[in-house]
């Protein structure tokens, strides 16, 4: 199948008991015995259900990868991963990402001994530096958050992989629509369902795929015995939106393109990031690696902080929010909002100003969104 009937049928399979064409809400703890020793697949929802099965067998599909383990939500997947390590060993993970992945490692995993070490990551030869001898794994988000940097994903996982490290890579904001890491090489895809794969701001979850059959089992026993599942009504939204997942993604791209041409030409703006930009220096490795500049968008004003803030307190059609990927566009300060928990200090080293604007590119009228950031910009 491909992919665009992949994000309809992968999963999707008709209930046995009744025919129903969508996969059941299974709003249950446990489940029955046929006799002791005897299950029916299930015996406790804290591993999962048959709903949170159907789309572990979707995203695996979709992502190219043998199974996949859904979680309460992103970080918890991002904490399940973690758990896979031991005290002492060393995760180099890129310096710009999403800042409760830096808050969960500096705050939480550094107090058990886990070390860390975010680097630029655009050039791959600052990997091969970073690697030390307790190195177990290598963390790439591509493009970043907020900054969308691109890292060459083969090239992290063939330096990565000549030592005997995996790489994990959080695709959120890509999508399996947009860019597949396994094809690349990579160990993992890390998801934040709550974004563009539910795709309507009423979900929180998580995801991780991998064809690594030990990741896999470790993934599964960390579920089972921490217990941060998925629920199953936010499994059912989940998949559910799935099935509008390219529609969505190719429109919200559609309309980044054109937003990012006009926020260029705008006199008021001094800097736009954009991996669909010729001038954007991750611009070839993108394209490479991605079939799509994506959704995602940042801009600086001139004026700095005072009018970004104006700009993002006039808007009008755009959601001053937190989150993305959804169908409502949505405009966010990183500094004050995404990236709070990010030290000053470390948000200015990597050119997290407090004047940087960051879009989530819905699906409405592109034109309605760009007369909305003109007057925002204008008054």
């Amino acid at each position: 199948m491909r992919f665009n009937t992949k994000v309809i049928r992968a999963g999707n399979n008709p209930d046995p008991t009744s025919g129903a064409i969508s996969v059941p809400i299974y709003q249950t703890s446990t489940y029955v015995l046929e006799e002791i020793g005897k299950l029916k697949g299930y015996d406790y929802s804290r591993s999962g259900t048959p709903t949170s099965r159907a789309l572990e067998e979707n995203l695996a599909a979709l992502e190219g990868g043998k199974g996949c383990v859904t979680f309460a939500s992103g970080l918890a997947a991002t904490d399940a991963l973690f758990h896979t390590l031991s005290s002492g060993d060393h995760v180099l993970a890129c310096d710009d990402l999403y800042g409760g992945t830096r808050r969960l490692a500096n705050n939480l995993w550094k107090n058990t001994g886990l070390e860390f070490d975010f680097i630029d990551m655009t050039d791959p030869q600052r990997i091969a530096e970073g690697i030390k001898p307790n190195t177990k794994l290598v963390f790439v988000e591509t493009p970043s958050n907020p900054l969308l940097k691109v890292i060459d994903i083969k090239a992290a996982c063939d330096i990565a992989h000549g030592k005997g490290i995996k790489v994990i890579v959080d695709n959120t904001f890509q999508t399996p629509c947009f860019q597949k890491p396994l094809e690349l090489g990579a160990d993992a895809a890390l998801h934040s369902l709550t974004k563009s794969l539910s795709g309507h701001h009423d979900v929180i979850g998580g995801a991780v795929v991998t064809s690594d059959d030990e990741l896999l089992e470790q993934l599964q026993f960390n579920l089972l015995s921490v217990g941060a599942p998925l629920a199953p009504m936010e499994a059912f939204l989940t998949l559910r939106g799935i099935k509008t997942l390219a529609v969505r993604m190719e429109r919200a791209a559609e309309n980044s393109i054109k937003i990012a041409g006009w926020l260029e030409k705008n006199e008021k703006v001094t800097r736009v990031i954009y991996p669909g930009l010729e001038g954007h220096p991750g611009y070839a490795i993108h394209k490479k690696q991605s079939t799509s500049p994506g959704a995602m968008l940042c801009f600086e004003l001139d004026g700095g902080f005072d009018e970004s803030v104006k700009c993002m307190n006039r808007v009008k059609i755009w959601q001053l929010a937190e989150s993305l990927g959804g169908c409502d566009s949505l405009i966010t300060h990183p500094a004050s909002m995404t990236h709070v928990s990010v030290p000053p200090e470390v948000r200015a080293e990597l050119g997290i100003t407090d004047s940087l604007v960051r879009l989530s590119t819905g699906i409405e009228d592109a034109d309605d969104l760009i007369e909305d950031l003109d007057q925002a910009v204008s008054e």
